[in-house]
């Protein structure tokens, strides 16, 4: 299945106000967040990407026309020559459009829609949220349900914070905390077929636009998931998933568990 990413966003709350850099190009590690999570896709079995770009959209081109695989692979080097041991992206088909610096996500998904023709199912992600969710059992959940037009990840609030209950007199008759409220969030892991074309207006949002309409006509499902789920909205969550990155305890990289290797590939020493 081909995977839409939305990568033109500016990042304010994670931005220094120093640097041009799109949020998705944010590294985890050695490696951007865009990476990670085109990574776990790939895990899976999809390995067609479409790079929705905007804001800071040259940085992600260049990054990929200079991709080094020895940052994130082992490797042999002998002779002036580099053989891999396992390689990252040699098998993907990444295609890079500029969808517009101001483009609503609605209509980046609108302005690539040529490109998803013929696909019956296709992934759609917001490339700044990393999970284990098994993305093999939301699909299947989704081809089992044709009446639905999207279905998205539903997660857990992740806020600390508490909700009051205020009566008509200005008192709180119940503090819970958000956590344990029966609420649930759009985790930005979707899955869509074509005919969410119809419901995405003119410079529409894809989810205060379609889904809100999908979900008023029973047509929108969720895969509800309650394991590892991070969002890098802000800079505190990026630090917490760098450190969580140093102490290797990376829930989000399950190719990290494979005990198959690929076919050792031979580069010149430079590639």
């Amino acid at each position: 299945m081909k995977v839409v990413l939305f990568c033109g966003g500016y990042g304010m709350r994670m931005r220094d106000g120093s640097s041009d850099t799109p949020k998705p190009m944010v590294p985890v590690g050695p490696r951007p967040l865009l990476w990670h999570v085109m990574r776990y896709y790939a895990h899976y079995g999809h390995k067609d990407f479409i790079l929705c770009l905007g804001y800071g959209g040259h940085h992600i081109k260049q990054y990929f026309l200079d991709y080094q695989e020895t940052g994130s692979n082992d490797f042999v080097l002998h002779s002036g020559e580099v053989r891999l041991l396992t390689s990252d992206i040699a098998d993907w088909t990444i295609t890079f459009v500029d969808t517009g610096l101001e483009s609503p996500i609605g209509e980046r998904l609108r302005r690539v829609r040529r490109l998803l023709e013929g696909e019956e199912m296709f992934l759609a992600n917001y490339a700044d949220v990393l999970t284990d969710a098994p993305i093999d059992a939301m699909v299947d959940q989704f081809a089992a349900t044709p009446d639905a037009v999207g279905q998205l990840l539903a997660v857990p609030p992740q806020a600390a914070f508490h909700v009051v209950e205020v009566n008509d007199g200005n008192r709180i008759e119940a503090i819970t905390a958000l956590k344990d409220m029966r609420l649930q969030e759009n985790g930005g892991y979707l899955v869509l077929r074509q005919e969410v074309f119809d419901y995405l207006p003119e410079n529409g949002d894809l989810v205060a636009d379609a889904c809100a309409v999908l979900a008023k006509e029973g047509r929108l499902a969720a895969y509800p998931y309650s394991g590892f789920w991070q969002p890098a909205d802000t800079l505190k969550e990026r630090i917490a998933l760098e450190a969580m990155y140093q102490a290797d305890r990376t829930p989000w990289m399950p190719w990290r568990t494979d005990v198959q290797r690929s076919t050792p590939t031979v580069l010149s020493a430079g590639d």
